[in-house]
């Protein structure tokens, strides 16, 4: 099925390593604005602001730099409902923890995820034909549970949601995220405990799709989508999972960042004088 794009606009980040086009790395991309916060927000644009300016300047600055390459395997039956959910609670009329829990992945720091999925399953008993970007929309049959939210993607699809340490119906669940219309983008930011469409990982051009963790994520949950009722799917995705740490900038960038800015100004003075 196609993928149409969003409608916000914001800036790519990506890393700076020796002489390069600038341009070509602060590129326009559509993307979903919903559960970035102030704070991520800052923390990447000071990144990479400073990034660009000690380069520049001829100075290393902080990078993105690769923490985790893991490929995961995603069963027919992994339940996004059930995440971080404790043995023996329940959802989508007869699914059952352990049995049908959505996949774990946990890490420490702030990240940006990227995937590349394999594979086929199946929600009706038998093999469904379609690969991770799925079939037919649908929306979760008992709508949000255990703090987690709806969904509008496409059945026997793969799906993710994250989740802080805490168990997700203890807070209310967000907004529900709609995909009919947008499985086109490039930069996902969803909230904590809000399900979204991964699909096969790539735009229909071949673009790597990024997913930045919300603030106080610790855990990623990877489960398939289907209406109701996880408990007689098959099949199984093969997910080739990568995350690159936004880092926080050092305390002392500045300082170097002032005194280099200094000393080039200084410079040119006595070259002109």
């Amino acid at each position: 099925m196609d993928k149409a794009p969003l409608t916000a606009n914001v800036y790519s980040i990506l890393p700076f390593h020796g002489l390069i086009d600038m341009n070509s790395h602060f590129q326009s991309l559509e993307v979903s604005t919903q559960g970035l916060t102030g704070a991520l927000l800052e923390r990447i644009a000071r990144t990479s602001i400073v990034s660009a300016a000690l380069l520049v300047l001829g100075v290393a600055g902080p990078q993105f730099t690769s923490a985790h390459a893991v490929t995961l395997v995603v069963g027919g039956q992994s339940d996004p409902w059930l995440a971080g959910m404790p043995n023996g609670s329940t959802a989508s009329n007869g699914d059952v923890v352990p049995n049908q829990s959505p996949v774990l992945f946990s890490f420490v720091e702030q990240s940006v995820f990227t995937f590349a999925v394999t594979g086929s399953v199946g929600n009706a008993g038998a093999p469904s034909g379609v690969g991770p970007d799925g079939g037919a929309f649908t929306f979760h049959a008992t709508g949000a549970e255990n703090g987690i939210s709806n969904v509008n993607a496409p059945v026997n699809s793969l799906v993710g949601v994250f989740l802080t340490d805490s168990r997700p119906d203890l807070s209310i669940a967000p907004s529900t995220l709609n995909f009919s219309a947008n499985l086109n983008f490039e930069t996902l930011l969803p909230q904590l405990q809000q399900v979204f469409f991964i699909g096969n990982g790539s735009t229909n051009g071949g673009v790597r799709q990024q997913f930045v963790a919300p603030d106080g994520a610790t855990r990623l949950f990877l489960g398939t989508m289907d209406g109701f009722g996880w408990f007689n799917n098959v099949g199984s995705f093969s997910v080739e999972l990568n995350t690159v740490a936004v880092p926080e900038p050092s305390p002392l960038v500045p300082l170097v960042l002032t005194g280099a800015l200094l000393g080039t100004i200084r410079l040119k003075q006595a070259l002109s004088s």
